[in-house]
Parts: C-alpha cells; sequence; structure tokens
C-alpha cells in the first residue's frame, strides 16, 4: 500500500506544530527552573541574573514563552539554537569529550539546538499564532 501524499500534506503542519509546542515547553521549564525556582533546582538557587546562566534563563523563560505560543517563530528558534551551541561548547564539550555528548551531559543542548534551528527554517506549523495572524515580516516570513 502506497502513501497517500494528502495524508502527509494534511498532517505535517500538524504535527510540525506538536514539535514546536512540546520542544519549547521543555525549554521554557529550564527558564523557569532557573528564574522563578519552579520546579526547583538546587544548583539555581543562587543564581545570578547578571550571569551567563542568568541570560541563559531569560532568554529560556522568554523564548520559550514566545515559541510555545509560535509567536516570531523563525527569529526566536534562530537565537535560541545559537544560545543551545554556545551552550553546548562552552558548557559540556569543555568537559573533555566534545564528540560524545551523552558522557559530557550535552544531548539536550544538541537536540535542542538542531530542533529549534529546524523550526527556525520550518516555522511555526499550523497551531502557531504566526499562522493565525497570516501576516509575514522580512524577519519572519511565511508559517
Amino acid at each position: 500500500m502506497a502513501p497517500n501524499p494528502a495524508f502527509f500534506a494534511e498532517w505535517t503542519p500538524r504535527v510540525l506544530s506538536l514539535l514546536r509546542i512540546v520542544s519549547a515547553y521543555l525549554f521554557l521549564l529550564h527558564g523557569t527552573a532557573k528564574l522563578l525556582g519552579m520546579p526547583h533546582v538546587a544548583m539555581f538557587d543562587d543564581l545570578q541574573l547578571v550571569s551567563l546562566t542568568g541570560l541563559a534563563g531569560v532568554l529560556e523563560l522568554v523564548g520559550g514563552v514566545l515559541l510555545l505560543l509560535g509567536l516570531f517563530t523563525r527569529p526566536v528558534a534562530f537565537v535560541l539554537s545559537g544560545e543551545m551551541a554556545f551552550a553546548y561548547f562552552i558548557g559540556h564539550a569543555s568537559r573533555g569529550t566534545p564528540l560524545i555528548p551523552m558522557l559530557n551531559q550535552g544531548e539536550s543542548a544538541v537536540l535542542f539546538c538542531f530542533v529549534f534551528l529546524y523550526l527556525s527554517v520550518a516555522g511555526g506549523g499550523a497551531w502557531a499564532v504566526d499562522a493565525v495572524r497570516g501576516k509575514a515580516s522580512p524577519l519572519q516570513g511565511a508559517g
């Protein structure tokens, strides 16, 4: 039985939205843990807002909310992809095993980096504020 192209054409934008929503929620939790203490992560107890980790928390909180809504998806996802690349090379690869993220606890950073890079090109999908607005800014593009 051959795949039905109409099925994929109909469901691809919806599944893209699910990928965006779930990824944004998981990412947003990192920001709320750092800045709001929810969920509580002991290593963030004495977080200084004016630090790399504090800046990361702001990007994760604001960017996570924007991605969750699908608002300015492409530029936001591009910035967050860069943040995760930076986080990987500064915080994980420097532990001596740059090519093996499993050994330097960098798997999440790598995965977020590439999911966000994909979203920066693909857009937010069918269930995004960007799709409802129907307007494309020069940075946003269609979708």
